[in-house]
């Protein structure tokens, strides 16, 4: 089921994504290195190993509704009973019904991105803002318990002395030290009966999918639904790799939308709606384009022509290309001395100042998230809070075929394996770090029956990268979700429930 999802004011933009396979490079500009772990519980402090648990209350719809907070480390440990490592987290819950209660497990992706974006962005009590931090009317909370996990070398997450980092450093090292964590944390809060859900955003919904399946083939813990916010699911059509041509026609229909957005096409693509200019440029591009793009020739004058008509790019530009332009060149192209967002495009900037879609966004959480942990959740951790950190040797391993990362096949097996399992794509229209036409063509591509494709539905929002930045964004963004889960829970208590309140398809 596809469904457009009504946009809303662009805010501000977050994520870290689209690291190509062997190369791991962070895209936020305010990254640090981690300290060497044989620092850490010094430089920590004693309290930073005492879990803060707090008592909380937050007005959603109305209503009054208390929760509990707890803010600190989760220690997992090998078949040896000894440390690997001390695993940072903020979890939320309600006390009552917990076996029935759904509990979803968030994280965001990088690799090397700490939670704190979904969790100050979208899910969480408060939300950043340029004061600090708010209120969020629109958490998640309401319909479900939330544990916010940063992985190992984020946020203040630490391998435990004498281990080597570098082992949570790869996509199946980081998979099995979450799933331990999240084995650890369901047995020893009495959660194992509970539904259970994953959210992960860019590069974490990757990790979502291989996580989903090492839970069920490997640890038999069953999950109830997922939650894959701008994924990168293969990474081939994410990559302008010299002597990769996939991305290009792929781009295309988002090219255009930015185009159309900042003005630059003609009157006639100016007056269609982006779901009527999307149809007609995808025709263009899964058609004439693709074939170009395939045959090796150089490009013609009307093909230079179609594709100005398109994307509002300079012919010369075009001509000069051989009418591939990858996402860096456009977002420095499309308009005069100034340079558009690639988390979204519809952001505006200075050149040579990096994506002005991240800039505003580039302290913001950090501090509203110390402020919040200081005053709200009574944590203590004298170490500095990496909210994005450099990875620089993340080993993709065997899922990388030919050197690009694809877990298209895994995400088959899981719902193959699990047939209960419901799946939820969100993606942003004018997203340039990983497109809607990229997103379709891995899910379109799946070869599942038509029986197992009703098991995933994708919403389309009229923002980036991240699709809920706005209020008004976030409040359309949490009622799809509550959706989302009323169905799977309806279902999992034999229920029959009929949706009547579906969005306008595009």
């Amino acid at each position: 089921m596809f469904r457009l999802v009504p946009s809303f004011v662009y805010r501000f933009r977050f994520i870290s994504i689209l690291l190509i396979a062997g190369t791991a490079v962070l895209l936020f500009s305010s990254l640090r290195w981690a300290p060497k772990h044989a620092a850490y519980r010094a430089s920590a402090g004693d309290a930073a190993y005492i879990l803060a648990v707090g008592r909380h209350h937050l007005k959603i719809d109305g209503k009054e509704l208390a929760y509990q907070s707890s803010t600190g480390y989760l220690t997992i440990k090998d078949q040896k009973d000894q440390p690997l490592a001390n695993i940072f987290y903020t979890a939320y819950n309600i006390n009552s019904n917990i076996t029935q209660r759904p509990i979803t497990f968030v994280f965001n992706g990088g690799p090397g991105s700490a939670a704190i974006w979904l969790h100050m962005g979208a899910f969480g009590p408060v939300r950043a803002d340029n004061k600090g931090y708010t209120t969020n009317p629109n958490s998640w909370l309401d319909f479900t318990d939330l544990v916010f996990i940063d992985p190992v070398g984020t946020g203040y997450s630490q391998a435990a002395e004498g281990v080597d980092a570098r082992r949570f450093h790869g996509y199946r090292g980081d998979i099995h030290s979450i799933a331990q964590f999240i084995k650890t944390y369901l047995a020893a809060n009495h959660r194992e009966a509970s539904p259970k859900f994953l959210t992960g955003e860019s590069y974490g919904a990757v990790r979502a999918i291989g996580l989903t399946a090492y839970l069920q083939d490997s640890l038999q813990i069953k999950l109830a639904g997922l939650n894959l916010i701008s994924p990168a699911l293969n990474y081939r059509l994410v990559s302008f790799r010299k002597g990769n041509d996939k991305p290009f026609s792929y781009y295309l229909p988002t090219y255009a939308l930015a185009a159309q957005y900042h003005r630059r096409l003609s009157p006639e693509l100016q007056k269609q709606t982006p779901a009527q200019l999307i149809v007609k440029v995808a025709a263009f591009s899964n058609g004439t384009y693709a074939k170009f793009l395939k045959s090796g020739k150089s490009i013609s004058a009307d093909l230079v022509d179609t594709l100005s008509y398109f994307t509002g790019l300079n012919k010369a530009l075009l001509k000069r290309t051989n009418g591939r332009i990858t996402d860096s060149q456009f977002t420095k192209e499309l308009l005069d001395n100034k340079v558009t967002g690639t988390f979204d495009s519809r952001a505006v900037g200075q050149t040579n100042s990096g994506d002005p879609s991240e800039l505003a966004i580039r302290s913001v959480f950090t501090k509203a998230f110390q402020k919040y942990v200081d005053a709200e959740l009574g944590y203590e951790n004298h170490l500095p809070y990496l909210a994005t950190t450099a990875m620089g040797d993340w080993n993709y391993g065997p899922e990388a075929a030919d050197g690009y990362l694809d877990i298209s096949a895994t995400l088959k097996q899981v719902l193959l394996n699990n047939p209960d399992l419901r799946v939820k794509v969100s993606s942003g229209l004018y997203d340039l770090a990983t497109p809607v036409a990229t997103i379709n063509y891995a899910i379109n591509h799946l070869g599942l029956s038509q029986k197992a494709k009703q098991n995933i539905s994708v919403d389309y929002y009229h923002e980036g990268h991240m699709i809920y930045p706005g209020n008004e964004a976030n409040a359309g963004f949490k009622k799809a979700g509550e959706q989302f889960y009323h169905q799977i829970l309806q279902k999992l208590s034999s229920i029959h429930y009929e949706n009547k309140a579906e969005w306008p398809s595009g």
